[in-house]
């Protein structure tokens, strides 16, 4: 069974003051996140990815299409008791400690006393907040904040966790602690459905990503397949190439890069190598190295949102849906 479908998700909103009008956040959405992924929904600001997150846990209501959670209808409202949500920008009660906050979260929950307690300190020490844990959340920086609110994501030990943009706010170590959290939480089995526009946290999280822009789905697929499509150049890295030689394989090859004693040089996919490598030894030009430049994430990425929602993602060349979202 998947822990999400969706099918013709649609969101409209209503723009204007005087003469009002719809404003489409989200298009026919069609998405399959298996149980125990990593999934990923990537976009640009303002691609949907929030929109779709709120209607998956029924804090807004779709204008058209459904959706099922765990199995569950969107209205089943016991099911929610399995979900945890961490949302874009949280706000707690400032007044409240860390730990005070957490037994609160935990009690809306109904765990039992000594549960709570214990799941309380769990997370703390988990989420690296057991040093500021009876500290008013008003002495929190925004870092800290973007914790405590994972920390009350996980509280009620959810199968599904709904994170929007989690890496928001957090220096390089949080980021680096919240990726093995989100791997951690992989290993337990459980299902973890995250949006952001760090596409590198994506690579190296991700199971499977799906791309919005301006409320379409533009592509989904594995990251493996993705990032297996092929090769888009072949660098080469030169030290010290000769006078005349970046001139005389211009046209073979893009603009040079210079750093230091070194040039890199790309030779396009459709270019041939050979000539250019023969050029670089008949003039006793020294080659460091010699690699395929692989499509990455971002290439992808930007390849999806340059092409615009106007086409579906099956006629874009590249990892193809069909409506239940798998390749």
């Amino acid at each position: 069974m998947p822990a999400i479908e969706t099918l013709d998700l649609t969101k409209d909103y209503s723009a204007g003051f005087i003469r009002k009008r719809p404003l489409r956040a989200l298009d026919g959405v069609n998405l399959r996140v298996n149980t125990g992924e990593v999934f990923g929904l990537l976009g640009p600001n303002g691609a949907g990815k929030s929109t779709t997150l709120k209607l998956l846990l029924r804090l807004i209501f779709p204008s058209a299409g459904t959706a099922r959670v765990l199995g569950r209808e969107l209205d089943d409202v016991a099911m929610h008791a399995r979900l945890g949500y961490l949302p874009e920008n949280p706000y707690f009660y400032d007044h409240l400690t860390a730990r005070e906050f957490l037994n609160y979260a935990g009690e809306l929950f109904r765990l039992p006393c000594a549960e709570r307690r214990r799941r309380v300190d769990q997370l703390l020490v988990r989420l690296g907040l057991e040093a500021s844990a009876d500290l008013p959340l008003r002495k929190f920086s925004k870092g800290m904040v973007q914790r405590l609110g994972i920390a009350q994501a996980l509280v009620n030990d959810p199968e599904l966790i709904f994170l929007d943009e989690p890496m928001s706010g957090l220096d390089p170590l949080g980021r680096r602690e919240v990726r093995d959290l989100i791997l951690q939480l992989k290993a337990e089995g459980k299902t973890v459905f995250f949006s952001t526009h760090i596409l590198s946290d994506a690579e190296v999280l991700c199971d499977r990503v799906a791309i919005l822009n301006r409320g379409k789905l533009q592509g989904c697929g594995e990251l493996r397949e993705i990032l297996s499509l092929g090769v888009s150049a072949t660098e080469v890295v030169l030290e010290n190439p000769p006078a005349g030689l970046l001139e005389e394989v211009r046209k073979l090859t893009r603009p040079a890069v210079k750093t230091g004693d070194r040039v890199r040089i790309e030779i396009p996919e459709e270019a041939d190598v050979a000539p250019v490598l023969e050029a670089i030894l008949r003039r006793g030009g020294k080659v460091v190295s010699v690699s395929p430049v692989k499509i990455s994430l971002e290439d992808y990425f930007l390849e999806q949102v340059r092409m615009g929602p106007e086409k579906p993602p099956a006629e874009q060349g590249v990892a193809r849906v069909d409506k239940e979202g798998e390749r």
